[in-house]
């Protein structure tokens, strides 16, 4: 294969690579919004299964469960392509919790977004 078309191979597969994802079993710990905003510790990872109910402003959304809200954000890579994600639409999201050292600021910052189960 000459360089110009192993290039353009490459180019066409990159798209279809970046989206793939690890679906296995995790070790992150699934908890509600409550649980996480009481005892979350920052840099820690977790899994919520609930509602984006709006959007904030550039990467910045609130997410809602049965048990609260809170602030995340979601960077646009992280939303399933082709996929309309609404306030109706049920989603998992995993991330790293966000936590001043005082606790006035606590947020998500999502690793991975997939339609909940």
């Amino acid at each position: 294969m000459n360089k110009p078309a192993l290039v353009l191979a490459l180019a066409l597969a990159l798209p279809f690579a970046a989206s793939a994802q690890y679906a296995g079993p995790s070790t992150v710990p699934a908890m509600n919004v409550k649980q996480l905003l009481d005892t979350g510790k920052d840099d820690q990872h977790a899994t919520l299964r609930g509602f984006i109910v709006s959007h904030d402003g550039g990467e910045h959304y609130t997410f809602a469960d049965d048990s609260g809200r809170m602030k995340v954000e979601i960077d646009a890579k992280h939303f399933p392509p082709g996929v309309k994600i609404d306030d109706k639409v049920r989603v998992e999201i995993t991330g790293e919790l966000d936590k001043d050292r005082f606790g006035n600021k606590i947020e998500l910052d999502v690793k991975r977004l997939s339609l909940a189960p």
